[in-house]
């Protein structure tokens, strides 16, 4: 890749990245934009997957509402996500938790590392 492009990626990037990985709960606080009006929505659920590298990393957060399973992908150095606060630390042995999705009930949680 050019040097061009590296110089252009690397203004992009945020300072200060938050520390989670994949099987944490994490709350993610979310711009969004209504008319003229600019909100912050919280979207509370666990991480099943990171992806990519430089400012082009995303993640990917389920959470069920209502019943239903509900997946969002965020990018990671994007101005609309405010902050990423974990709740809980998650203890998984897998890099992607995509088996997630055919568990419903006790069976979709995913266990808590206690240090």
């Amino acid at each position: 890749m050019s040097d061009i492009i590296k110089e252009i990626e690397a203004e992009q990037l945020k300072e200060q990245v938050d520390d989670f990985r994949v099987g944490d709960t994490v709350k993610v606080y979310g711009k969004i934009k209504e008319g003229n009006r600019e909100r912050i929505q919280v979207f509370e659920g666990v991480v099943l997957k990171r992806q990519g590298g430089s400012n082009r990393e995303t993640f990917t957060v389920r959470k069920t509402s209502n019943g239903i399973g509900v997946e969002k992908t965020w990018p990671l150095h994007s101005p609309n996500v405010e902050k990423i606060e974990v709740v809980r630390r998650g203890k998984v042995r897998r890099a992607k938790l995509n088996y997630l999705r055919d568990r419903v009930g006790k069976k979709a949680k995913v266990k808590e590392l206690v240090k």
